[in-house]
């Protein structure tokens, strides 16, 4: 019996040196499509959290993630991602990593091991129990993550967890936690793969999620997206034309004027312009 954790367990593909590249490109695929299924199931629990956080963030509350490698770049990753998509504060959902943002770049030596980092690190932004914690960590035993979410769970703070094994410490104690079971690496132990590839799969689900119900989406439409690069302006006047039926000069004018495609539907709504 394989008492591993299954993120440890050994490939399900031997001699990887001797293969050519097509076997390579074709068994990391086949691997691959097996992730969305692990999502699928997880898709009851993902959806607790949602609410959750979406319950707190009505209030004025504020999503962090925590996490260590892969698992905190993923996170921060996707808080970067959140205000120019959606047009909201960039400390509204805040990604934290073991070692700081050189961590992103670099592997920071010991910075995941200490139990009390991540709650020195939270403490920085005034954390209350207003917010929502979730620590992500492929292996569901990173000392960062466990350490942070403990003392999340003392201050009477919600905490989540996305994981990619079973019953592992961090999911323990969170208090909604995700658990992904992608199933052995291609490489062995290689959890920047399939299980990265899940977790970042169900960040793209929980803030994009969160995000509609808090009405940062119109219809299908980023209306609230920062307007920071030529593409985006583009967008947005298209936006405005398909849904004012407007003509793309009279588009171009109001978005100038007004810098946002929410505050000209808006205005246009209330009958102002």
């Amino acid at each position: 019996m394989n008492t591993k954790p299954i993120t440890e367990q050994t490939s399900n593909y031997n001699n990887l040196e001797k293969m050519d590249t097509l076997e390579l490109l074709s068994n990391m695929n086949t691997e691959d499509k097996t992730v969305p299924f692990a999502l699928e199931k997880a898709i009851p629990s993902i959806q607790k959290l949602v609410d959750v956080i979406y319950n707190k963030m009505s209030l004025g509350g504020r999503l962090f993630y925590i996490g260590a490698g892969t698992s905190g770049r993923l996170g921060v990753l996707d808080a970067s991602e959140c205000p120019p998509t959606y047009g909201v504060s960039d400390n509204w959902i805040i990604g934290l990593i073991a070692g700081g943002d050189s961590a992103l770049r670099k592997a920071i030596e010991n910075a995941e091991d200490d139990m009390n980092l991540a709650w020195e690190d939270l403490s920085k932004f005034n954390i209350t129990n207003k917010d929502v914690v979730i620590g992500i960590a492929a292996s569901g035993t990173t000392p960062y993550v466990i350490g942070g979410l403990q003392n999340a769970k003392q201050h009477n703070i919600v905490t989540g967890c996305i994981v990619c094994n079973e019953k592992s410490p961090v999911s323990l104690v969170a208090d909604y936690p995700i658990e992904l079971i992608v199933g052995p690496e291609f490489v062995t132990g290689s959890t920047r793969m399939k299980a990265g590839t899940a977790q970042k799969l169900a960040l793209n689900m929980i803030s994009t999620a969160v995000m509609i119900k808090l009405g940062r989406v119109i219809d299908n439409k980023m209306v609230n997206m920062q307007l920071s690069n030529k593409k985006l302006v583009n967008r947005g006047v298209e936006m405005l034309m398909e849904e004012l039926h407007i003509a793309e000069e009279l588009a171009n004018a109001l978005l100038e004027k007004h810098k946002s495609v929410k505050k000209v539907l808006d205005l246009y709504k209330n009958k102002i312009i």
